[in-house]
This record gives structure tokens, sequence and C-alpha cells, in this order.
């Protein structure tokens, strides 16, 4: 055991395999006496697991994966202190965050996942509004992370159905419809930029072609 911050308290043990090989190092981060951190090996001197108790409380809260070259992989946490993994962070190689999932609801089950580049900019965001396992709203976003599209899943069919368009993030310029399920456009809505709608065009009896056009 090591005294690493000499108040006369061990505040760090250090286990070793028969063949001398750092097997965990447990950490007392908060001069509790209770271990709040464990850094697990596998032979190496880098850990392949590190497993947090954040809040203090005796109970692990976050637990984050290496890969076998010892670069984080995936950090899952319990993010509300509930006793439940609500939040996993996944990493690329370069340790850049490039997909983020949680359950905002807390059923067990992640309902948003967000994904980035390679740069770390949110490119998408996808949810599952209705908690039933599947995703029914899509968002995308271009440069400086500005909403591009919304895209919904009305039916809940797994196929989106409606499709919304943005300029500069918040103008919405076009809504397409998708009025039959057929997994063509049928309807199409034109905005102005003040969001108040000057055009639609109807597809009424599903050919391809339009058959109405409305001006306000």
């Amino acid at each position: 055991s090591l005294d690493s911050n000499s108040d006369g308290k061990p505040d760090q043990w250090h286990h070793k395999m028969d063949d001398g090989r750092l097997s965990k190092v447990e950490y007392d981060k908060n001069g509790d006496g209770n271990i709040d951190q464990s850094e697990i090996f596998s032979g190496h001197d880098k850990p392949i697991l590190i497993e947090v108790d954040r809040n203090f409380d005796g109970t692990l809260d976050q637990l984050q994966y290496y890969s076998k070259t010892f670069t984080l992989e995936y950090i899952e946490k319990d993010s509300k202190y509930s006793g439940l993994i609500d939040w996993r962070e996944y990493y690329s190689p370069s340790n850049k965050i490039i997909r983020l999932e949680t359950d905002e609801n807390q059923d067990g089950k992640m309902d948003i996942f967000q994904y980035f580049t390679d740069q770390g900019h949110l490119q998408q965001v996808e949810y599952d509004t209705s908690h039933d396992g599947k995703v029914d709203r899509w968002e995308t976003f271009g440069p400086n992370e500005r909403l591009k599209t919304v895209n919904f899943d009305l039916n809940h069919d797994g196929n989106p159905d409606q499709w919304q368009y943005f300029v500069n993030s918040t103008q919405l310029q076009k809504v397409e419809h998708d009025i039959n399920t057929d997994g063509k456009t049928d309807r199409w809505e034109y905005f102005d930029s003040s969001g108040n709608l000057e055009r639609v065009e109807i597809d009424k009896n599903h050919d391809g072609k339009l058959d109405i056009v409305k001006r306000k």
C-alpha cells in the first residue's frame, strides 16, 4: 500500500500476479478509507479496465474499457446514480468520441444516439421517441454543427415518412411527406424566410406527378 498524500493513511493498493506483474491498483481518491477507483491489468503496465465510484457512495458508476492496444474503446456511466447504466461513449483509436448513447427515460434501453466525425463534430442524432426500441427521428448536421434535416417515422414502421429541411439551423425551408407510406414523397410544403407556408404541392393519386399546387 502507498500513502500518496502523506496524511498517514494508505490510499493506494497495488496487487500483483504470482510472476510479479501488476494485476490491479485500487485508489481512495477522497481519503474516506474506501476504494473508489480500481485499475485492472492483464500483465502489461497499462489498464484494460478502470472502475470508478464518482460520487463516493460505495457503488461503481463508471466503467472505462480499453482495447488490446490500450486505447480507450468506450465508457459506461450511471449518470443519474440510479444503479442503471444509462450513458455510453465510444471512442476512435485517436481518442476522439465517435458515438454517444443515452437512456433518457431509464428503462434500460438507449433511446438517443449521437454520432460524431473524426474531428469530434456532431453529424447525426437518432431518437427512439416512443421507447419501443426503434429509431423514429433522425437529425443531420452540417459544418459548425448546423441542423440540416430532421426526418420522422410517424407510423413507426421503421421507415421515415416526413422530411424537414433547414437553412441556418433554425429556418424551416421545406417539408416533404409520404402520405400513403409507399416510400415516395407525395406532398411538398415550402416556407419563406419568416417561416410562413407559401406553397403546397400534392401528388394526389400517387403516380409521381403533381396534381395540386396551392399558393398561400
